[in-house]
């Protein structure tokens, strides 16, 4: 990437105070530097890549234009906020960014009094904006702005939709900037996505549209009734020129666009007018994701969070090799192929999740019988639910973080009328870098809550395999099977999967005295402490929170004075407190230490450090066996 041979601007801003200061003719130089500056952080620091850079002018012109703290500038899931972060005094604080006490890779309120709002799911900045915005009208803050800011994918999802509509009927001083970029991690689908491809392409009507909105622009003196009686004669326009009217403008949106993303200059000046158009309105913006960096532009899937990369070419960098030992996702992705060959019935369903999931093996295998919704994990549910309830057998695979967006439907749709849909919650326990807003911690306890529900989780790929065909016999109601992000422990790891009997734990180790119960992958953090300890000590992979093997719980108090629990999710609520339960209901007296999750929302940073910091690693595990 070129710059001109000009002193460097992106050092001289501390704050968008500075960025004010800027002459216009230089903005495109900037643009450069901030680019150069994420591209050469996040080379060695892996983060969210290409849709920062494809929000750079985007980023710049808005700081440019508007008065930040004051307006309140919300960004849909946080991905693209890099740039929004740099330019608000974290530019040298930005190599810390996803490490563990650094920046969070996400905007943060407590971090700055520039991070209007705290993101990190998505289709939440039209309903956090509009609250605000209707805050500033009953406190008499007219003055004040407030922009959303969403991408095209994050648009399909229904709370989108809903703001929009609210925000329609109010007269909230609200802008939505969609930036459509034609993909959100994976590529986008679904009519918005294919409205939004040819509302870009249908540019008469949006081009004679703004040329008349600025000849009745806000410094005519009579543009009240020019603008009014425009909006009475528009109808015939679209009419005469779309086949459809604009969705946008149906829900009472003034709509314009759409516009180059990436024109600093355009983007200024129509910012600048549109601030003086009161009420709902929305400006569409073409971005290129990935932009300034050739491999991310051609590869933005890949480059949307990269590994390690050579700044100056964009390629990525060897691995190490651990190659031989899978992804628990491609242990999932295979297992299931497998069983939908031997299965017609089972289909595959995911919210806007399929290469990340590893669902893209069944989508490539079988593309009739696989399904990505988009970002909508309250209609993943649901859908899963008319499939099951017509006799097909859905495996719906979600992060662990956005399954709880749907938690009404596991309980209404699926739980209550014992519809035997699996649930492959990917991302469970602690994800690392991304921090509080995508760790999946709560999975355990607000799933074992539900009646009718069975709860499981594999110690390693096997177990995986071996749970999922369970899932596939299983026909009495819903099944969950969760398991982390990365790498398992087997190289070989292909069995024959085994039905599992329901309920039922197995013994890993015999032992004396001390008892550990583990609930997933943790437990071979388990299996490792022990053989560390010298000890003998007895392991349990108890396979199922829920059921739980009770007679072997009872067994287990009634021989051992010490019994350690594991697992990586709350404590309140999960293995923990279904063993503390039944050992209170049968007053036992044995020693019982739970290590866990603990009742706080844990930050960002490298699972092994987290996994340390909550004091369940090998090496809290190996505390708490020394511990009297």
């Amino acid at each position: 990437m070129q710059l001109k041979n000009k002193k460097n601007i992106l050092s001289t801003i501390n704050s968008p105070t500075d960025l004010k200061k800027v002459d216009l003719g230089d903005l495109d130089q900037l643009a450069g530097e901030l680019r150069e500056h994420i591209i050469d952080v996040i080379s060695s620091n892996p983060g969210h890549l290409a849709s920062s850079l494809g929000v750079v002018e985007l980023s710049i012109a808005l700081h440019f234009v508007f008065q930040a703290p004051y307006d309140k500038i919300i960004w849909d899931v946080g991905h693209q906020a890099y740039p929004h972060k740099i330019l608000t005094g974290r530019r040298d604080a930005f190599k810390t960014n996803r490490k563990l006490n650094g920046i969070s890779g996400f905007p943060k309120m407590s971090e700055s009094e520039y991070d209007a709002f705290g993101v990190g799911h998505a289709s939440t900045s039209i309903s956090a904006a509009l609250g605000m915005a209707v805050a500033a009208q009953l406190k008499g803050e007219s003055d004040r702005h407030h922009i959303a800011v969403i991408g095209d994918g994050a648009m399909t999802g229904g709370m989108a939709i809903e703001g929009l509509n609210n925000a329609g009927v109010s007269n909230a001083n609200l802008l939505v900037i969609l930036n459509d970029n034609g993909i959100s991690i994976d590529e986008g689908g679904g009519a918005l996505h294919k409205y939004l491809i040819d509302i870009s392409t249908s540019r008469t009507y949006n081009r004679i549209k703004a040329r008349i909105w600025r000849l009745l622009g806000s410094k005519n003196k009579y543009v009240s009734k020019a603008q009014q009686f425009f909006q009475k004669v528009e109808t015939a326009i679209k009419v005469s020129i779309l086949s459809k009217s604009n969705l946008f403008e149906s829900l009472n949106f003034r709509y314009f666009g759409p516009e180059d993303g990436h024109n600093i200059i355009r983007l200024i000046r129509i910012l600048n007018d549109l601030k003086e158009i009161p009420g709902p309105k929305i400006l569409h913006i073409i971005t290129k994701k990935g932009k300034g960096l050739n491999t991310a532009e051609r590869d933005p899937v890949t480059y949307h969070a990269p590994s390690n990369f050579d700044k100056k070419t964009g390629e990525l960098l060897p691995k190490t090799k651990t190659d031989l030992v899978p992804k628990y996702q491609d242990v999932f992705g295979e297992t299931l192929v497998e069983l939908a060959e031997q299965n017609e019935k089972i289909v595959g369903i995911t919210p806007a999740m399929p290469t990340g999931s590893s669902l893209n093996m069944l989508i490539k295998a079988m593309p009739h019988r696989a399904f990505d919704v988009g970002i909508a994990e309250q209609h993943a549910l649901t859908f899963s639910a008319g499939l099951a309830a017509a006799g097909m057998k859905p495996f719906c695979v979600i992060y662990s973080t956005f399954l709880q967006r749907a938690y009404d439907q596991i309980i209404h749709d699926v739980a209550l009328q014992k519809l035997p849909v699996v649930f492959c919650i990917d991302r469970a326990g602690l994800v690392g870098e991304d921090g509080a807003t995508h760790h999946g911690a709560f999975d355990f306890a607000y799933l074992r809550a539900i009646p009718n529900m069975v709860v499981s989780a594999p110690m390693n790929e096997n177990e995986l395999r071996n749970l999922m065909y369970t899932a596939e016999q299983y026909s009495q109601g819903p099944f969950a099977i969760r398991y982390p992000r990365g790498r398992g422990v087997l190289q070989d790891w292909k069995n024959k999967p085994e039905l599992l009997p329901l309920g039922k734990a197995r013994m890993i180790s015999d032992g004396e005295e001390i008892a550990i119960l583990s609930l997933g992958h943790v437990g071979n953090f388990a299996l490792e402490a022990i053989k560390e300890s010298g000890k003998n000590i007895a392991l349990y992979d108890m396979r199922f929170l829920k059921p739980l093997d009770e007679d072997l719980v009872h067994g287990i108090f009634a021989k051992f004075k010490r019994v350690i629990t594991v697992e990586d999710g709350s404590l309140i609520g999960g293995l923990a407190s279904a063993v503390a339960e039944l050992k209170s209901k049968n007053n036992y007296k044995a020693q019982m230490q739970s290590l866990g999750i603990p009742d706080q929302f844990i930050e960002q940073g490298k699972p092994e450090e987290l996994h340390k910091l909550c004091g369940f690693d090998v090496e809290g595990i190996l505390k708490a066996i020394h511990a009297v």
